[in-house]
């Protein structure tokens, strides 16, 4: 690397054990890199702004093992700037000051421009963030920060706007076998030459394991290796005389089991992720959709959600989209939510999938949340009116004197249990917020209520 650039790799102690293989299969130029074509192809924006050493403020926002320190590795060893890279979970403020105040130095007395790299950079509080905004202003660095959060909730605005944001991808499947084929054939820094057999069945459980991240298809083949090799001569790093004992290790299904275990689900409970979830859980809920719905359920619960936040939501939605078109809805979420608290996880799993089964199949009206929100406009918006005298209760004579009461009639002695009263304010008279649908117990509701509002049509007798 030239002069001037730091991108360390910490290790412990003295042994001189290989680095992990993700790390040693980490492409060193752009051809060796696989996926984000839109990024990295020939001709493409940002690797021009790379290899002509013109490359300005960017957030690599990404999931994991689909490029972004390796971008970050790539822009070391191409550009001419200072290179300095460091990790928000290692580095507090104290040495961004330091390396602040480095790149001031460096740009006023000696020209050179500082790019900074920032792994993890949603890890660094908003404070920390600012730290940065002066100098990348002065031009004295060059932000590079990568992420898997969404830069639009964990990046300072005033840092987002001054960069330009790249979105790399989860691998496809094709790219993964290619990362894997790769290190299978790689005599120097691979496995090429270990007396590996890996059977196709096995390669595709690894790349449906990876769930397109690289460094877990990398992770988890190695492993497998080591797992093969563990009954003999352990399974060596580009040395073909590990295979001269004459000895095929062979990776299967079988062994993968072993390895594998149980995948960890992509999920951050406080993330993007967990919006994203919980968005298409509702969503699919909200189209009737009783597969989808179960689907997104067990994603967020076998993640490790808090499945007393589901519950919260689930209760929610049976008013927002349920209404009075079930009224069951909201009996049937809120047992679910006392089931979960009594019984636990995972048996409390059932009743949440009971519930989410039952919201999808039930009629859906949002005539409850839209009559709310209409009501809550004009509350904020219009006149605030006092209340009618006739609705004003009058528990002392002076009350009664004020006219408190006066002209309400009791619903009970009208025929049929309703009066042509309005209860409006003036103002509001004609407002109609509540639309019942013709769906579900609704529809009943629907033909009460316009029985009720064709009387409050009629001249007072």
């Amino acid at each position: 690397m030239k002069p001037g650039h730091l991108f360390e790799h910490h290790t412990t102690g003295t042994s001189n054990a290989p680095a992990p293989l993700a790390e040693r299969m980490r492409p060193r130029t752009f051809s060796d890199f696989v996926g984000q074509e839109d990024l990295v192809a020939p001709g493409h924006p940002l690797r021009e702004a790379i290899e002509s050493d013109a490359l300005q403020s960017i957030i690599l926002w990404g999931p994991p093992g689909t490029g972004k320190t390796t971008l970050a590795q790539l822009i070391a060893t191409v550009t001419r700037a200072r290179f300095i890279a460091f990790s928000a979970v290692l580095s507090g403020i104290k040495e961004i000051k330091t390396v602040m105040a480095e790149a001031e130095e460096a740009r006023r007395h000696l020209g050179h421009r500082t790019i900074l790299f920032v792994d993890e950079i949603h890890r660094f509080n908003r404070a920390q963030q600012d730290a940065f905004l002066p100098r990348v202003e002065t031009g004295d660095i060059v932000l590079v920060g990568a992420t898997t959060e969404n830069p639009s909730f964990e990046v300072n605005a005033a840092l987002l706007s001054r960069s330009k944001v790249f979105v790399l991808h989860p691998l496809t499947t094709a790219e993964v076998r290619a990362v894997i084929k790769r290190a299978l054939e790689d005599t120097g820094q691979g496995l090429g030459g270990a007396g590996l057999e890996v059977s196709a069945d096995a390669i595709e459980t690894i790349i449906h394991y990876a769930n397109g991240d690289a460094r877990v298809a990398l992770n988890l083949l190695e492993l497998a290796a080591t797992i093969a090799g563990s009954t003999g001569t352990s399974v060596a790093v580009g040395n073909s005389a590990s295979a001269a004992d004459g000895v095929t290790r062979r990776i299967d299904r079988t062994l993968l089991a072993r390895a594998i275990q149980k995948r960890v689900l992509l999920y951050d409970k406080s993330g993007e992720e967990h919006f994203n979830l919980i968005s298409a859980l509702h969503k699919s809920l909200r189209n009737s959709d009783p597969d989808a719905g179960v689907y997104w359920l067990a994603r967020m619960l076998e993640a490790g959600e808090d499945p007393m936040y589901v519950a919260r939501r689930l209760i929610r939605f049976a008013s927002e989209d349920i209404g009075n078109a079930d009224p069951n809805a909201l009996t049937v979420t809120v047992a679910t939510k006392d089931a979960v608290h009594f019984i636990g996880m995972p048996e409390g799993n059932t009743a949440l999938a009971q519930a989410v089964t039952y919201l999808a199949t039930a009629p859906k009206s949002n005539a409850v949340y839209t009559a709310y929100a209409e009501a809550a406009a004009d509350a904020h918006e219009e006149i605030a009116e006092p209340v009618p005298l006739h609705l004003r209760n009058a528990p002392t004579q002076l009350m009664k004197d004020l006219d408190y009461g006066k002209g309400y009639r009791y619903a009970h002695n009208d025929e049929n249990g309703i009066s042509a009263m309005n209860c409006l304010p003036p103002g509001l008279s004609n407002r109609t917020y509540y639309r019942p649908t013709d769906r579900g117990f609704e529809k009943e509701i629907r033909r009460r209520l316009g029985a009720w509002r064709a009387l409050k049509q009629k001249p007072d007798d």
